[in-house]
């Protein structure tokens, strides 16, 4: 999660809350809809959760990590606002893994799990893929793509960030949803739209009838969501996605919208929002290109992009969010891509 942009995301909303739950409490924002936060271990440290009734239990939106702790917030809810009834189905907006991380657990105890097929995916593969230290496709790709060479290093002698350290297992099987669809879920009907960018096919609900969206990290207000190109898929435009996911999630918003998102405090102001999501990148673009008035490999240009220095836990998510960036410039022509005599790529403004 990036919160070292976007100094104005907050321009132009309205928040009705201004305190957010306590661990192991809620807030009722809608009638039979409450919020509830789970704790992460990191500097964007908590992750939204969601409870709606429904005729037999409750159903959830995401989940937090996988963890003793979580458990046992999920567990001090389910005896107290939610009454000890169950938890029958989940709704997982994509698949990070704070909001993935529970969703085997749960399937376990019964809850009927829904993605979209990519987020379902992914998260299968992702929880399946021990790997103790960084394949060699991972670092060749950094290297090239221009990460500091000491940050590199340590890199190559570490284990990776591994889904399975945090997400419990997922079962084979999941209800899959789509762009498109109307579910119906937690007593109300929603209509599914695709998100992208953050996520690939990221679940957004709008309430048909009603003034609720399930944003997960697509609709974030503050900060933006990460946009990382990793070599998983090292030909993806993530930033390319995200501007085209907004073009289309703008024309679903209304200003009667109460956002539910991922991160953050729910609020009002969506078309608002919607402007300031796209117009961050294009801004960011902007300043990368005339950064790139000098050619530059891929860790010398996170000063156009982000407000303080860029060291430690957040080298990584700062890196792959930087060459995204300078991805969409190379592939809508704005940049050129040269390669020096050691193999790293030289990034040039066109």
């Amino acid at each position: 999660m990036n919160d070292l942009t976007l100094p104005d995301g907050y321009a132009g909303l309205n928040f009705p809350w201004d305190t957010p739950p306590s661990e192991g409490e809620v807030i009722e924002v809608a009638d039979g809809v409450l919020w509830a936060r789970l704790p992460l271990p990191m500097a964007l440290d908590h992750v939204n959760v969601f409870f709606l009734r429904e005729p037999d239990g409750w159903a959830m939106v995401d989940t937090g990590f996988d963890t003793r702790r979580t458990r046992a917030i999920l567990q001090t809810l389910r005896d107290g606002p939610l009454s000890g009834d169950p938890i029958t189905r989940l709704l997982v907006t994509h698949h990070h893994p704070d909001h993935v991380g529970l969703a085997g657990f749960l399937q376990s105890q019964g809850a009927e799990l829904l993605m979209t097929r990519t987020a379902w995916l992914m998260a299968r593969m992702l929880t399946l893929d021990d790997q103790p230290l960084p394949t060699p496709e991972t670092l060749d790709f950094c290297r090239k793509w221009g990460m500091d060479t000491d940050v590199l290093a340590r890199r190559a002698t570490e284990r990776p960030f591994n889904f399975a350290d945090i997400v419990a297992p997922l079962p084979v099987g999941y209800t899959r949803i789509a762009d498109g669809d109307t579910l119906s879920f937690g007593g109300r009907r929603w209509h599914v739209a695709r998100g992208d960018g953050h996520a690939a096919e990221h679940a957004v609900l709008y309430e048909i009838g009603g003034d609720l969206v399930l944003g997960g990290d697509q609709l974030l207000p503050g900060i933006s969501p990460n946009l990382g190109l990793y070599p998983s898929e090292n030909n993806a435009d993530p930033i390319g996605d995200w501007l085209t996911a907004c073009d289309r999630l703008t024309l679903l918003a209304r200003d009667g919208h109460l956002v539910l998102p991922g991160h953050k405090t729910p609020y009002h102001g969506l078309p608002t929002r919607m402007a300031s999501l796209r117009q961050n990148h294009i801004a960011a673009l902007n300043r990368l290109h005339a950064h790139l008035a000098t050619p530059r490999v891929g860790g010398e240009c996170f000063a156009p992009l982000f407000k303080r220095k860029v060291e430690g836990d957040i080298y990584g998510l700062a890196f792959f969010e930087t060459i995204a960036h300078l991805q969409h410039l190379y592939l809508t022509g704005r940049a050129t891509r040269t390669t020096r005599d050691d193999g790293v790529w030289l990034w040039q403004a066109a």
